[in-house]
């Protein structure tokens, strides 16, 4: 027990594995220093796109919105830290009062109400911030209230009341008053929107599905995008369409859809009956109007068809009257339309940018994509749809926007986009070989070890990968087995096939068959591996403070069923410009093993450095440690070890 406590409190101490937010975050600081805001908020992203679920990164970001005045950008980057860590208060109220300064009232009170139930300073900050909205509102409510039971009932008092009551999450309250609301001014849709969220959010989905389709097919084209919004993603059921007319049978544009999905399910009767209902409504749907015709011509009853037929042919629908002419054996009739005016160009690249300023991806999304089929050649438009699907997590037509961009004549934008192309390609290409090759010499053994592996994976849509690996691991004094399982020398090449789960949080697990070859016996001997592996790491706000470890439980057959756990871990600091950065720190080491076997179970610390330079590959490092170390289930004497050695790896 008492090894297992070091164990957990090492693993919190963090891994020898390079932090892949390290050196877009190194940047970020040193641009923040020189008050160099765009190419800080730059490196934050990259470093966010490398460490997702790191909430000091989003935090640090969105203090550097903050000086650059994007208040809307700040707020989001403070949710999604918030999310990543509930527990920060400070980042929960920084979020709640950019929610207040942005209008969403609503979401400010609910999280002041949370913070203010706690203790200490920012409980009381948050329990004034709290009455500074949450007065306003029952004053409200009650003073509309106290209206429509004095007679004020129309619109804008049901309305104003629901809004209100919305904003204080009375919500039975606002649904009542928006449905009061909406019943007396039946064309104004986008109420429905309003309904549909409130009864969403108590749970009365059935309802709230029949108001949000109603409302997207109602004619009002900013309330019917709002809604498809909060629909379910698959296509109204013939249910969903009754219950929706139910709630607004006066939809005619709702009711001639579920016409044609009925025609289309073959039941021409119950298609009918809604075509008669539109053409009773509304007389003047010629659309209807002719689908109804149609149906009751094919029936044979000409006389009941032909009135709706004369409708068609005295109509202005040109089109319209040909097909029913067509029908009916009679001449077509041709006629020059005038041309219709132009709509007033709007320029959606530069809308895009907004949405993007503003933080609305999903729209600015919507406009690049106006902007491409506007003109499919523009390159910067085809660079900005790769971010924003990158930004929406949708790498992997992230990737496919990318690819195109980096073809651009345009050297920055090419560079640009071939940058993102070649961070997103690893985790996109459906086949990746990576390999890595780490030589080191102890003094402790007084050989020099060598270990390396080269492995083809296969990326799938689940969250496995299989792959095929190839192994080395050997020795310069070619020996078979050597007294610590870290630095084992099997003297052999093995060859086998395998299946890895997708990193999630810093876990990796893993599972191998194969056979190894051993190069001085010549002996072929089954071999079955496992793992699991967990790293941590942390940074300053700097970048030059440290502490990272990783944890490692390896099963493998070849040494009679052994499962060997270790935990790597080091803090310090970093020195020296990038291109010649050096790294000091401190190893705290533990191995152990199942069998409780004397040369498995040992603690070790001690002093190292990693050195990088620009005259080396980015991926490649030199490592010098000098560990002491002490056995912990054997008498067996203390022990000194000085270690160099060089790593180095890459991946296609």
């Amino acid at each position: 027990m008492r090894l297992l406590a070091s164990l957990a409190v090492l693993s919190a101490a963090i891994a020898q594995t390079p932090d892949p937010a390290y050196a877009p975050l190194t940047r970020a600081y040193d641009a923040l220093r020189a008050r160099d805001y765009e190419p800080a908020v730059a490196s934050f992203l990259q470093a966010i796109a490398a460490a997702p679920a790191r909430p000091g990164i989003r935090k640090d970001l969105a203090y550097t919105y903050l000086k650059i005045g994007e208040n809307l950008l700040a707020r989001d980057q403070f949710q999604e830290a918030m999310r990543l860590d509930p527990a920060d208060t400070q980042v929960a109220l920084e979020f709640a009062f950019l929610c207040y300064e942005t209008k969403e009232q609503a979401q400010a009170r609910r999280i002041f109400d949370r913070i203010r139930h706690g203790a200490g300073a920012a409980a009381e900050t948050a329990e004034a911030a709290f009455q500074n909205i949450d007065r306003p509102l029952a004053a409200g409510i009650e003073r509309w209230t106290a209206a429509i039971a004095g007679g004020a009932d129309n619109f804008s008092a049901h309305f104003e009341l629901a809004t209100l009551a919305e904003e204080r999450d009375e919500l039975a309250l606002a649904a009542e008053h928006y449905e009061k609301a909406w019943r007396r001014l039946p064309d104004r849709r986008s109420v429905l929107v309003d309904l549909g969220r409130v009864w969403l959010a108590l749970e009365r989905k059935n309802e709230a599905n029949a108001a949000l389709l109603a409302a997207s097919r109602g004619g009002e084209p900013r309330a019917g995008e709002l809604a498809r919004e909060l629909l379910p993603p698959h296509y109204p059921y013939v249910e969903d369409f009754r219950r929706a007319l139910a709630l607004d049978p006066s939809n005619t544009e709702l009711r001639r859809e579920l016409g044609y999905l009925l025609l289309r399910m073959q039941f021409p009767r119950e298609a009918e009956l809604e075509f008669r209902t539109i053409t009773e409504q509304a007389p003047g749907d010629l659309l209807s109007a002719t689908q109804l015709a149609f149906l009751l011509y094919g029936r044979g009853e000409t006389s009941a068809a032909q009135p709706l037929f004369d409708r068609v042919l005295a109509g202005d629908d040109d089109d319209l009257a040909n097909r029913v002419r067509a029908v009916l054996h009679m001449p077509q009739v041709l006629k020059a339309r005038p041309e219709a005016p132009k709509p007033q160009s709007i320029d959606a690249k530069v809308m895009a940018e907004r949405s993007i300023k503003a933080g609305y991806m999903k729209d600015a999304l919507k406009y690049l994509q106006i902007a491409h089929e506007a003109d499919p050649g523009d390159f910067d438009v085809m660079l900005k749809l790769g971010w924003t699907y990158n930004i929406l997590h949708d790498d992997l037509t992230a990737y496919r926007w990318f690819d195109l961009a980096r073809r651009s004549p345009d050297s920055k934008i090419a560079a640009e986009a071939g940058r993102a192309y070649r961070n997103l390609r690893a985790a996109n290409e459906r086949f990746r070989t990576s390999a890595w090759l780490f030589p080191l010499f102890s003094t402790r053994w007084h050989d020099l070890f060598s270990y390396g592996q080269i492995k083809t994976e296969v990326r799938t849509a689940a969250p496995l990968r299989p792959y095929l690996s190839l192994r080395f691991i050997g020795d310069t004094r070619q020996t078979i087995g050597a007294a610590a399982p870290q630095y084992l020398s099997e003297s052999a090449v093995i060859l086998g096939v395998g299946v890895a789960t997708v990193p999630w949080h810093g876990i990796t697990g893993w599972a191998e068959a194969g056979n190894a070859v051993g190069y001085l016996t010549h002996h072929m001997l089954p071999d079955y591996r496992a793992g699991l592996s967990v790293a941590r790491g942390v940074r300053s706000e700097s970048g030059r403070w440290f502490a990272d470890a990783t944890l490692d439980g390896l099963f493998v057959s070849r040494y009679a069923n052994d499962f060997l756990l270790y935990v790597q871990s080091r803090f310090g600091a970093a020195a020296g410009p990038e291109a010649r950065r050096a790294q000091l720190y401190w190893n705290a080491n533990l191995t152990m093993d199942s069998k409780r076997q004397d040369w498995a179970n040992y603690f070790e610390t001690g002093p190292g450095i990693r050195l990088t330079s620009s005259w080396l590959p980015p991926s490649m490092y030199l490592t010098f440690n000098a560990m002491r170390g002490a056995y912990l289930t054997s008498s067996r004497p203390n022990f000194t070890d000085l270690r160099s050695g060089v790593w180095y790896a890459f991946t296609h």
